[in-house]
C-alpha cells in the first residue's frame, strides 16, 4: 500500500510540475464566449483550458468567472511549413540531364545550343578540359534548359500601361459620310477598324448611314520606330555624268580621235563590256548558292561542313566570288550599294525583318535569284533553300544591296 501511495503522490507531482512549467494567463468571461474561442486566442486546446480549470465536459461558463488558460501550446502549421520549406530546396537543387552520344559534325556548341545550355556546363558535367577533342560514339551528360538567353523579364502592369500611352495615342477626326459609303470602306480608309467606328460613335451592327452624318473617327498616330535607314548612294549624280559624257561622245566627230580620249574618261565599249562583266559575276553568285541548296542550316555556321545560317551562308558565296562581306546580316545591311526593289537584279543582297513583333531591324538575309525569287538558309526550315518573295517575306522586306 505504501507503494501505491508513493506512486500516486509522484504522478502527481509531476502533472503539477508540467503545468506551472507552462505559462498561463487569467482571462475573465465575456458575452458570447466560448472555450473553443479563448482556446485559439491563445494557441491552446479546450482540453487543456479544462485540465487548468478543472471544468466538465457540458459544463456552462458563468459570465465573470476568471479562468487560467496556458498560452502558446498547440502550432498545428508549424511542422507542415517545414517540411514543405525543405521540399521546395530539395526541387531547386535538383537538375535535369541527359545522355547524348556525340555523332559526325557536332560541337561542344552544337550540343549546348541543342539543349538549352552553356559549354561550360557541359565541360563541368563531363570534367572535360579547354582543347580537348571530341570521340564519335562518346556518351555525355548534357545539363537540360539552363540558358534561355531571348527570356523576357516579366514586367509590371503598371510599365505596360506607360509604355502602350507612349506608343500609341487615339485621336478623333470627323468625317462626313458621302454616297456608298459603308463603314468598312471607311475604316480602310483611315486605317482603322469598323469596331473602333462603332465604339466611337456608339453605333450598333446594322444601324443605317445616313447622308452628311458627320462621324466621329479614331485615327492611331505611332510613336515613329528605330529603323535601319539604307543610306541612297548618289544615284542622280553618277546618272547625270553618264548622260552628260554620252551626249559628249556624239557631239564628238569620227576623225578627231585624240579629242575623244581626252575629253572622256570612258567610252560606249567600256559601258557595255562593265554590263557583261557585272551579269557573270551575278550568275557565278546565284550558281554556286543554287549548288548548296539542301544543306543543312546551323547557328552560327559559315560553312564548316557544307552548313550554313542566314548570314553564314551570304558571307561563304560570296567570299568565293572575290568579295568580302561583313559576318552578321545587320551589318551587310550597311554594305554596298542601295538598290530599290523595282530595281532588284541576280546575285543582290535582300533583307529582312522576321522577328515575331516586327521590331524593325534587319535580322534575316538571302540572295536574290530573279523572277520574285530568293535563295537563303532558312532557320524554320532548316536548311538552304528556294522561296518567293511574297506573303511572309514581302510583308518583312526591309530593303537591298548590291555589293561590289
Amino acid at each position: 500500500m505504501r507503494k501505491l501511495y508513493a506512486l500516486l503522490m509522484a504522478l502527481s507531482f509531476t502533472t503539477i510540475a508540467t503545468y506551472a512549467a507552462v505559462k498561463t494567463t487569467k482571462h475573465t468571461i465575456q458575452n458570447g464566449e466560448t472555450l473553443y474561442t479563448i482556446a485559439h486566442k491563445n494557441h491552446t486546446t479546450i482540453e487543456e483550458v479544462r485540465k487548468v480549470n478543472g471544468l466538465k465536459k457540458g459544463e456552462t461558463l458563468k459570465l465573470g468567472r476568471v479562468l487560467k488558460v496556458p498560452k502558446n501550446t498547440y502550432f498545428p502549421n508549424k511542422k507542415t511549413v517545414k517540411k514543405t520549406a525543405h521540399k521546395s530546396v530539395k526541387k531547386k537543387t535538383k537538375s535535369k540531364f541527359t545522355k547524348h552520344k556525340i555523332q559526325k559534325g557536332e560541337t561542344l556548341f552544337t550540343i549546348a545550343h541543342t539543349n538549352h545550355t552553356t559549354i561550360e556546363e557541359v565541360r563541368k558535367a563531363n570534367s572535360l578540359k579547354k582543347g580537348e577533342t571530341l570521340k564519335l560514339g562518346r556518351v555525355l551528360k548534357v545539363p537540360k534548359n539552363t540558358y534561355f538567353p531571348n527570356k523576357k523579364k516579366k514586367v509590371t502592369q503598371s510599365k505596360v500601361v506607360k509604355k502602350s500611352s507612349k506608343k500609341s495615342k487615339t485621336k478623333l477626326s470627323k468625317y462626313r459620310i458621302k454616297k456608298g459609303d459603308t463603314l468598312s470602306t471607311i475604316a480602310v480608309k483611315h486605317h482603322t477598324t469598323v469596331r473602333k467606328i462603332l465604339v466611337s460613335n456608339h453605333l450598333k451592327k446594322g444601324d443605317t448611314l445616313k447622308l452628311g452624318k458627320t462621324l466621329k473617327i479614331p485615327t492611331v498616330k505611332k510613336a515613329p520606330s528605330k529603323r535601319i535607314r539604307f543610306a541612297k548612294s548618289k544615284k542622280k549624280k553618277s546618272n547625270k555624268k553618264l548622260v552628260a559624257s554620252l551626249s559628249k561622245l556624239e557631239n564628238v566627230k569620227l576623225t578627231k580621235k585624240r579629242t575623244v580620249k581626252k575629253k572622256s574618261s570612258f567610252s560606249l565599249g567600256d559601258i557595255f563590256f562593265s554590263s557583261k562583266k557585272s551579269a557573270n559575276k551575278s550568275n557565278k553568285i546565284t550558281s554556286l548558292a543554287k549548288k548548296k541548296l539542301g544543306r543543312r542550316y546551323v547557328w552560327g555556321a559559315t560553312g564548316q561542313k557544307n552548313t550554313f545560317d542566314c548570314s553564314g551562308f551570304t558571307t561563304y558565296v560570296y567570299k568565293k566570288n572575290g568579295i568580302k562581306l561583313p559576318r552578321r546580316a545587320i551589318a551587310q545591311s550597311k554594305y554596298g550599294k542601295y538598290v530599290s526593289r523595282k530595281n532588284l537584279r541576280k546575285g543582290d543582297l535582300i533583307f529582312f525583318d522576321t522577328s515575331k513583333r516586327r521590331r524593325g531591324y534587319v535580322n534575316h538575309v538571302g540572295i536574290y535569284l530573279g523572277n520574285g525569287k530568293f535563295i537563303h538558309a532558312s532557320s524554320a526550315k532548316k536548311k538552304v533553300v528556294i522561296t518567293k518573295l511574297s506573303n511572309f517575306y514581302a510583308k518583312r522586306y526591309k530593303g537591298a544591296r548590291r555589293p561590289s
